[in-house]
């Protein structure tokens, strides 16, 4: 009798303490390599700037003619969600994959284009050479930044990355179709739980 209540008492608190977390569960822990960039303001914004909040990270640029307008559009209906949900401590971080094109002042423009619910929430990152955001993309968020040499067009990764307070990113989810908004959300207001 003893063996099951211990068993049964061990099996509640592992309930209580999965509740307590809030109930996210990463897919991943990718370490993101240090950064420092600029953003839309002309202003520096590094990886330890950001240490301390979750952000959603995505990979766009200001010419691109197929992924990126539906991925800006959806950011900010999530964002609206975001808003709706009274979710507040968080960052979206737009990395430019086209650097030589993309000056701050190009990318406040882009981002004002899309009538983000709050721009205050919004790094658009530049100031960095091609090879170096590629390499980052590729490391730190698993995905592909490719330059096409026949065009002005750059193929990359259409995922939203989500990372948590420590920099890590934690999961990924589709940015271009299909974008699961609800479990973004979800799994948003659960990470920002988490100490």
């Amino acid at each position: 009798m003893k063996k099951k209540a211990l068993v049964f008492g061990v099996i509640l608190m592992a309930l209580v303490v999965s509740a307590c977390s809030g109930g996210f569960k990463a897919d991943h822990h990718y370490s993101i390599a240090p950064f420092e960039f600029t953003n839309h303001h002309n202003e520096k914004v590094s990886l330890d700037d950001l240490k301390g909040e979750i952000w959603l990270a995505q990979f766009v640029f200001t010419t691109c003619t197929t992924v990126c307008p539906p991925m800006m559009s959806n950011m900010a209906e999530l964002q609206q969600k975001l808003v709706d949900k009274g979710i507040e401590n968080y960052k979206i971080v737009s990395f430019s994959v086209d650097p030589d094109v993309d000056t701050p002042e190009k990318l406040a423009e882009y981002l004002e284009a899309f009538s983000v619910p709050d721009s205050s929430k919004w790094e658009m990152l530049t100031g960095y050479k091609m090879e170096d955001i590629s390499e980052l993309a590729v490391k730190s968020f698993k995905m592909p930044v490719i330059d096409d040499p026949n065009s002005d067009q750059v193929i990359h990764g259409s995922r939203f990355g989500l990372v948590d307070k420590e920099g890590k990113v934690v999961k990924s989810y589709s940015g271009n179709e299909d974008v699961p908004f609800d479990t973004i959300v979800k799994d948003m207001k659960a990470l920002s739980k988490q100490d």
